[in-house]
């Protein structure tokens, strides 16, 4: 399995090194990712996670309209052309993309392959879908185990030139390749974890090289076109992350540690390969767009598989009032209550209301005078959340509020998906890898630790003041001379979403050790709940990474039923770390400089 750039001459890379790039975070990334990492520079396997909670219901509902579907078919068109180039150039494919159809999108590659006359030895991993078991309940439309990658060492290991798999974690794609490159065992628990973390930094594609970064505005970071990542690996799980030369973005220390925290937890990572240990990973720059990870140590893994289940859970429709000028909250009340007489007859099951004063005073343009007054209903009938609600909030056009209006025309009730997460004996789930042959293997596990084995997360630690640096006093009131601004002017943040949980990590800018120590005593659990009222009263548990400089903070429910069902204006969470940074504190004046 060596392609291009196997050698690593040129590169930067040492010798052998397997040289992973990955040319797809979701699915509808950026369409010529493919054909650039490719031509971009060597490779030899290149990855692609086309899969979320939010994309399994989408397919899910193209399956329930075609059976033949259920995979992201984006990948297939991209092989129109990338098919010939990875020949040309022996790089392995690796994807996700066969979503709930593996099997489907294996056959229809090897249709392309016969079709463009470009020879390819096509595999694919089975053993995810666990929808036809009866103890998930009513109404699931689909049920996916999160997989290893044991399934894709095995095809990679049988000279498969591309490998389709299902429902796997993510970080597997990367996970497989490196154990078949290097014949690892299924208990090399330091090598597989240095692998899992370099597959966490690759999965995201461009979210490690300068995408959706805190500091994107830094002096020299030019991030409007970033190119994707690639991990150098090294035969002990070491790697060295990096991207093609002459592409955009940048590859740091700060943008590998933003995508490391990026929908992670505790110290613990927990996966179907090894629980990597992320309070071990050590980061440094080893030149120009290359970062190091190294020390990554792993433990076995979890004697359970997650199963992530989405289900269909009724219909919901909105409607946004704009509501301008003078007297915004008195409008406010008005309308609701105007529109909570109309619904009174046939009120939907739920029925939510917010207010975002996006208003400022004497604004010089009228979007700036307006606010956002959004009504967000959900029920099981379409009808009662469909014109009932849409029709009432038109009549009131001249019979409400001066300046009356809202942002959309009226609408149907649409429907919308809920995401849970359930876990089963990993000895209970199927994992067989097809090979290009056509042969069956079976990779599953026939021994797993029991169902409890998982440790606990070492005990969050007691934040004490630290006499090496400015803490603050008991009062809260600082010791040193400090000034309030943007919590972001000194640390960064990286947030997104698993089922009903968000998560926040956050660092210091630039790995500052005086920052760190201060970030680390002011910012508590009690504080995030401060800065971010939205979270008072839900769980919320904070983890310490002090090798990152960095915290990381999970919120349980307030996603309400995960991303499909959109309970927030901000359904995935991805700015939730971008508000924090926006709340002003008391920041020593020394770090502001």
């Amino acid at each position: 399995m060596t392609g291009t750039g196997g050698s690593g001459a040129g590169t930067g890379a040492g010798p052998g090194v397997l040289r992973i790039g990955n040319a797809s975070g979701f699915y509808g990334d950026r369409f010529d990712a493919l054909k650039e990492m490719l031509t971009g520079g060597p490779l030899d396997v290149l990855t692609g996670d086309y899969l979320a909670e939010l994309t399994m219901l989408i397919l899910g509902r193209d399956r329930l309209k075609d059976p033949d579907r259920g995979y992201a078919r984006t990948f297939l068109r991209q092989l129109e052309e990338g098919l010939g180039l990875a020949r040309e150039r022996g790089v392995a494919l690796v994807t996700n993309a066969g979503g709930l159809n593996p099997a489907g999108l294996a056959a229809a590659v090897r249709e392309l392959s016969a079709r463009l006359g470009i020879p390819a030895r096509v595999a694919h991993v089975e053993g995810d879908d666990l929808s036809g078991r009866s103890s998930w309940g009513e109404g699931v439309l689909t049920a996916n185990a999160y997989l290893g990658g044991a399934g894709v060492a095995a095809c990679l290991r049988a000279g498969a030139d591309v490998v389709v798999t299902g429902r796997v974690a993510d970080a597997a794609l990367v996970s497989g390749a490196a154990a078949a490159h290097f014949g690892w065992a299924g208990d090399d628990w330091d090598r597989l974890a240095g692998a899992v973390v370099a597959g966490h930094v690759l999965e995201c594609g461009t979210q490690a090289t300068g995408g959706n970064y805190a500091f994107f505005d830094r002096e020299g970071l030019d991030v409007r076109h970033p190119g994707f990542p690639l991990a150098e690996i090294a035969a002990d799980g070491s790697c060295v992350v990096t991207k093609h030369p002459g592409t955009g973005g940048a590859v740091t220390v700060g943008t590998v540690t933003a995508q490391l925290l990026y929908e992670t937890a505790g110290p613990r990572y927990p996966g179907p390969d090894v629980t990597a240990r992320l309070d071990s990973v050590r980061l440094s720059q080893a030149g120009t767009d290359r970062v190091r990870i190294d020390g990554v140590r792993g433990e076995p893994r979890p004697g359970t598989l997650k199963v992530g289940l989405t289900r269909l859970g009724g219909f919901r429709n909105e409607v946004t009032f704009v509501l301008t000028g003078l007297d915004i909250e008195a409008k406010a009340a008005l309308v609701r209550g105007q529109m909570e007489r109309a619904l009174a007859g046939r009120r939907p099951r739920e029925v939510s209301w917010s207010l975002a004063r996006t208003d400022r005073p004497d604004a010089a343009v009228q979007e700036e005078a307006s606010a956002l007054l959004r009504l967000v209903v959900r029920d099981d009938d379409a009808e009662v959340v469909g014109r009932a609600v849409t029709g009432p909030a038109v009549e009131l056009a001249l019979a409400s509020v001066p300046g009356f209006h809202v942002t959309a025309p009226p609408s149907r009730g649409a429907p919308y998906g809920v995401f849970t997460a359930r876990y089963v004996a990993a000895t209970d789930v199927p994992h067989v890898a097809v090979l290009p042959d056509g042969e069956r293997v079976d990779v599953a596990f026939r021994s797993a630790p029991p169902l409890d084995a998982r440790q606990p997360d070492p005990p969050r630690p007691v934040t004490e003041p630290d006499p090496s640096g400015p803490v603050p006093e008991p009062s809260g009131a600082p010791a040193w001379p400090a000034r309030r601004a943007p919590l972001g002017r000194v640390v960064g943040a990286r947030s997104g979403d698993k089922g009903g949980s968000a998560n926040i990590g956050v660092w210091a800018r630039d790995g500052d050790e005086a920052v760190w120590r201060w970030m680390r005593a002011m910012l508590t659990e009690e504080r995030l709940r401060q800065l971010l009222p939205e979270t008072a009263g839900l769980p919320v548990r904070r983890y310490e990474l002090p090798n990152l400089r960095a915290l990381n903070f999970v919120i349980d429910d307030i996603l309400g039923e995960g991303v499909a069902a959109q309970h927030r204006f901000d359904p995935q969470a991805k700015a939730l770390g971008e508000w924090l940074r926006a709340r002003h504190v008391e920041i020593p004046e020394a770090f502001l400089k």
